[in-house]
């Protein structure tokens, strides 16, 4: 796997844009991808700094990427007067019981199945309490590999954005956009290992619904 870092100009006009719709740079960022962008498997999550609100983009993938194009957006990436982006291999190693700090920006969600109109896919609805967030992500952990041993909620509010899709058009011939409006919760805390292979494979897969809205990456580093 590999880890990017990339800090962005808050001044950019794209940033700006982006940074209210987060689906448009899920699209950008997927640029440092050749060949299949799905087998890169890509996860992202924005951290903007509240004192200077500078936002801090940390992207996984499999795939190593390739951050030249940024060349080709002025003032996308902040003069930090160091590499930026910055990016590197990360091979993690885990063993059962070892003890790790966490952060994580989730959607937590769950599926209601509705035969009543013939939707096998059934909808997703919010989980707004603090309760049903936590046993979600517990839920999470069962399946996924750890058992958490502390956790602080912070509601982050609404995420809205466009998705485009270039294959169906609207009356005017332009393709259409989906409204998509999702809610967001970071978890911080410590999390105890409970399967190496099962939270490995959690990693490289994220955490939850919405992963082209920033949401499901699982940062760890030890405790």
């Amino acid at each position: 796997m590999f880890v990017s870092r990339l800090i962005l100009d808050p001044r950019c006009r794209r940033v700006r844009a982006e940074m209210l719709n987060p689906y448009e740079m899920h699209r950008t960022l997927q640029r440092a991808f050749e060949g299949d962008r799905v087998e890169a498997g890509m996860l992202y999550r924005v951290d903007v700094d509240r004192a200077t609100g500078v936002p801090t983009v940390i992207v996984q993938s499999q795939a190593d990427p390739r951050w030249d194009f940024l060349a080709q957006l002025p003032r996308y990436v902040l003069d930090t007067g160091e590499p930026n982006p910055e990016h590197k291999p990360f091979i993690p190693v885990f063993s059962a019981g070892q003890l790790l700090h966490f952060r994580l920006r989730a959607n937590p969600a769950r599926k209601l199945s509705n035969r009543r109109i013939g939707n096998r896919n059934g909808v997703r609805v919010g989980l707004y309490t603090e309760d049903e967030q936590l046993a979600w992500l517990a839920r999470k952990g069962d399946e996924g590999g750890f058992r958490l041993l502390s956790c602080h909620v912070v509601p982050e509010g609404k995420v809205y954005g466009k998705k485009t899709n270039p294959e169906t058009l609207d009356e005017e011939g332009r393709p259409t956009q989906h409204q998509m409006q999702h809610f967001a919760v970071r978890f911080d805390g410590v999390l105890q290992v409970t399967d190496p292979e099962a939270l490995l494979g959690t990693l490289r897969c994220g955490i939850g619904p919405a992963k082209a809205f920033g949401f499901g990456l699982l940062s760890l580093a030890r405790v």
